[in-house]
This record gives C-alpha cells, structure tokens and sequence, in this order.
C-alpha cells in the first residue's frame, strides 16, 4: 500500500508561481521502495494546486511534467479552439444500448450503455459515468472520445443524458438545471443496483460537471462514488453569465438558446396552461438562455429571482464538502467557464481536491497531446491516469475535513470516521 510522507510546506504568502519552484520533492513510500516525486518536474505551464496535490500528483506525474502544447494555429485563439473542436473533431463509431429511466417525479433520463458490455465485461469491472453539459449527450464527440479511451481499459462506460437530451423523452412538465441533483442521484443509485460490484465513477463537463460537483456536496461523507472528474466547470454561474453578455461569447448564447429552444419546442404540449409564475412565450422564443431561465427554469425549481437561481445552484460552494477524490481539470482562456470562477481557496483547503489548469484550450476544446488535432482532447489521458489509480487501490485513505478516514472494504466511499 503505498503511502505518501509529509512534503515541505510553505506560507500560503507565497505566490504559487514560486510554489512550484521552491517545492523540492515529495517521497511515496511503498513496503519494498521509495520514490521521489520532484515538483520542480512539473511543467511551469500547467498550474496544479489542491489539497489532495501530494496524495494524486505521482499517478500524473508522466503527463504533468511536460509541457502543455497547443496544436498550432487551432489554439491561438480561444474561440477558433472551441469552435474547431465542436464542429471537426473526430466521432468514434460506437455502437450503443439505450436504456430509458423513470425518475421518482414521473421524469425520464436516457441512460447509453456500450452495446455487448453487459455480456462481455465482468460484473464487477470499474463503472464510468459521463455527463454532458448543456444541451449535450451521447452523441457529442467529447464524451464519445472519453467512453472509448475508458472501454479500451476495460471500464465500463454509461452517458447519462438528462432529461430532453440526446433525445431523451420528456415526460414531465420540468427539464433540468444547474441546482438540481435528483436525477444523478437516482441515476448512480440505478447503475449501483444493476453492478453492486463494481467501484463507480463519474466524469462530468461544463454545466454537468456543476451539477456533479454540487451532487458530491451534498451527498458529502455517504457519497457512493469512488472518485470524479470536473471538467470545464463554470463553478460560478453568476460569472459565467456575465460572460455570456460579452463580445463574441453571446454567439455561444445564442447558439445554446436555440438548442434549448428547440428541445422545448418538441415539448410544449406538456406546458400547456401550466399557470403561475411561468412565463411560456418568453422560454419558447428565448434569444438567450437567460430568457429561457427566466420563463421556465428558476419557476421550475422554486427560486424567487434568476439572481438567486444563478448564485445558489453555483457548485463552489459545495466544493467545501466534498469527500471522495475530485480532479477538476480546467483552460485558462475557456471563454465560457471563466478563470476568475474556479474557487481556487476551496480547492486548495479539501484534501480530497486536485486542480490542474491548462494555459489554453477553449471550452470543450483541448486541441493539444497525441491525437491533435481530429483525435481526443488533451485531457483524456489525464482522466484515465486518474481513475485507473483510484481504481488500482493504491489510495486506501480518504481524507476529511477532520483528518483521514479509515477505509472498511474495498470500496472508498465505505468508511468509518
């Protein structure tokens, strides 16, 4: 079992650019060796902070030590990188099984499994759980790219679209939103019962990683996942509506808006005299996603004004109760989940938490690595390294807030304080 000794530690005044020169080396001691992790490896183009920085950094080490490059000319721009990745980047050809859930309330989330894995992988192989962001499902590229490196692993891969995505049914007169949890829960709790086996794990992007972060908040300490990744996380909705409204952003806007729409408009039967304080025809001719919040969602989940919906369904502050490993992986240019949002102090006091942020790479774009510029994003490796050293149990101890937890079997998230 490999254990990570206590590394060198300096006054939160130093700047982290500094941090990553002056801090030497951390050791992993196993029962028959001892490696040293020098931090000084780590490529000064990649900021990586967190709480969790020492307990994670040797599975990245491969990857975090070189540096992040950009495929030329796609990534000198923000913009051209998100746009490029989106409309050219390869789709794998994957074959896949649909299996429709209804929820509690009467809803229906899609739920695509890799067709022939329920026969051909052991019951108890590792589980991953994708979540698309706005809009977004199975038949996006970004998590097609993911299921296919992770399926090459041998996990076992499940898109969860959310309601109206990837042509889920509708069947209530509610979507979703960026405050609402219930569907994830009732989706990991369905993918636990079919394989009580098997570890579970969830990755999630842009407004699905908030709702993934804000569902490991509250499920806290009783998480049953045994790991997460967030990528292109907005963390502050309030900030990433802001720039929305801003120079070539609200092409992004508008486009979302109009997906929006048109996964409403499929669905207006259903709101049909609703009444209260709905406001239909604003939602069903939404110009933005503001609109289509203002008419239908923050009415949907109860919150009195959009100000309060975008503030109190923002994931950074469940960042702060947080118990099983997070990997957030985020761009610094992302021109629609902004820098100034990640909550870097809440990152950085979890000892649960790892933050890596690359200089570059769009929203959803990561033109960068081995597969650039039509293969998968940058990150994807990342991610595997990630899980695959979760998985590999070489991390039995899950920190708290109060200090370590006792792991009681195989799986992290069963412990006792």
């Amino acid at each position: 079992m490999a254990k990570i000794s206590s590394c060198p530690t300096f006054p939160s005044s130093i700047s982290r650019h500094t941090y990553h020169y002056r801090l030497t080396a951390c050791h992993v001691a196993t029962p028959t060796t001892t490696i040293t992790i020098p931090f000084a490896d780590l490529h000064p183009s990649l900021e990586v902070i967190g709480g969790a920085r020492n307990r994670f950094l040797p599975a990245l080490h491969s990857t975090l030590r070189h540096p992040y490059d950009p495929f030329p000319f796609i990534a000198w721009n923000p913009h051209v990188e998100t746009i490029f990745a989106s409309f050219f980047r390869s789709m794998p050809d994957v074959r896949l099984r649909r299996e429709c859930l209804r929820t509690q309330d009467g809803g229906t989330v899609a739920l695509d499994w890799v067709a022939g894995d329920q026969y051909q992988l052991p019951p108890d192989s590792p589980i991953l759980i994708l979540m698309p962001g706005l809009t977004g499902g199975s038949e996006n590229s970004y998590p097609r790219h993911m299921l296919t490196k992770a399926r090459s692993k041998g996990w076992r891969v499940v898109v969860f679209n959310s309601r109206g995505c990837g042509n889920s049914p509708v069947t209530t007169p509610q979507f979703y939103s960026a405050s609402f949890v219930g569907d994830m829960r009732e989706v990991v709790e369905h993918v636990s019962g079919i394989y009580p086996e098997a570890n579970l794990y969830a990755a999630a992007w842009s407004l699905g990683a908030n709702i993934l972060v804000r569902y490991l908040g509250d499920e806290s300490h009783a998480c049953p996942l045994s790991g997460a990744i967030s990528l292109c996380n907005p963390f502050n909705l309030v900030y990433a509506f802001e720039e929305f409204t801003k120079g070539f952003n609200r092409v992004y806007d508008k486009a979302l808006a109009r997906s929006i729409r048109n996964i409403f408009k499929r669905h207006i039967l259903l709101f049909e005299d609703i009444g209260g304080e709905y406001n239909i025809p604003l939602a069903l001719n939404a110009r933005q996603v503001r609109d289509f919040d203002e008419g239908l969602t923050r009415v949907s989940f109860g919150f009195k004004s959009l100000d309060e919906y975008y503030y109190k369904a923002s994931c950074f502050h469940s960042i702060k109760h947080v118990q099983v490993p997070l990997l957030c992986i985020q761009a610094a240019n992302d021109p629609i989940s902004p820098a100034r949002a990640i909550p870097r102090e809440e990152i950085e006091a979890n000892r649960n938490c790892l933050l890596i942020v690359t200089p570059k790479g769009g929203h959803l774009g990561w033109v960068a690595g081995a597969e650039a510029p039509l293969g998968g994003p940058w990150t994807d490796p990342v991610v595997m390294d990630f899980l695959e050293h979760l998985e590999r149990g070489t991390h039995k101890t899950v920190e708290s807030s109060n200090g370590p937890l006792t792991v009681t079997s195989k799986n992290l998230h069963h412990a006792e304080v």
